[in-house]
């Protein structure tokens, strides 16, 4: 997707889309590397975008995994349709997954990547997404999301890190990528 065109997503679905730009190559390589999708056998992605996150997801599962990607934003999912047309990708809300992984003939998951804008949702969505991850993820598994630098700074930020710490029995978080427009780094936490 043209810059101009996800700017126009910005300003038309601001609380939804909450960036400027799509992530970057390196962030994307960053946060499925930290995944380490070669041993996953189902991986969801919560929020496709433009289909950055997905691209790397495509190329970095095996042969035998399964994946499916969640958006709630029409253009986005045509443009990551349009990206990587062999992607499954679901018009949806990320808390609607269930019937997706059923479909898919299984009940949980062993991998989730992110790409929500957890920093601009309030408490209540927050909470509610969490609840959904901490329902379909596997023991073990592992859930992936990326924060931007200056969200730390937010109120809604330092929440979403608080409880990403108190559900998890593991939270790492990665180095910066400072070429993402914004910074941002990832967490990565262990069911």
């Amino acid at each position: 997707m043209k810059r101009v065109e996800f700017l126009k997503q910005f300003v038309r679905y601001p609380t939804l889309t909450c960036a400027i730009a799509e992530s970057c190559t390196e962030l994307a390589d960053l946060i499925t590397d930290t995944a380490e999708l070669s041993q996953a056998s189902m991986v969801v992605e919560f929020g496709s975008g433009t289909g950055v996150f997905t691209e790397k997801i495509l190329e970095k599962i095996s042969g035998n995994t399964q994946a499916f990607s969640l958006e709630i934003n029409e253009d986005f999912v045509k443009e990551t349709r349009r990206r990587c047309p062999e992607a499954i990708v679901y018009f949806d809300s990320a808390v609607n997954v269930a019937p997706y992984l059923k479909e898919a003939g299984v009940e949980k998951c062993d991998r989730i990547i992110s790409g929500l804008p957890w920093a601009s949702f309030p408490e209540k969505i927050q909470d509610k997404i969490l609840d959904t991850v901490a329902d379909i993820l596997e023991p073990g598994g592992k859930f992936l999301t990326f924060a931007y630098v200056h969200g730390l700074c937010l109120p809604a930020g330092r929440r979403f890190r608080k409880n990403l710490f108190s559900r998890f029995q593991r939270v790492l978080a990665t180095r910066i990528i400072w070429q993402n427009l914004p910074p941002a780094f990832v967490y990565c936490a262990e069911k």
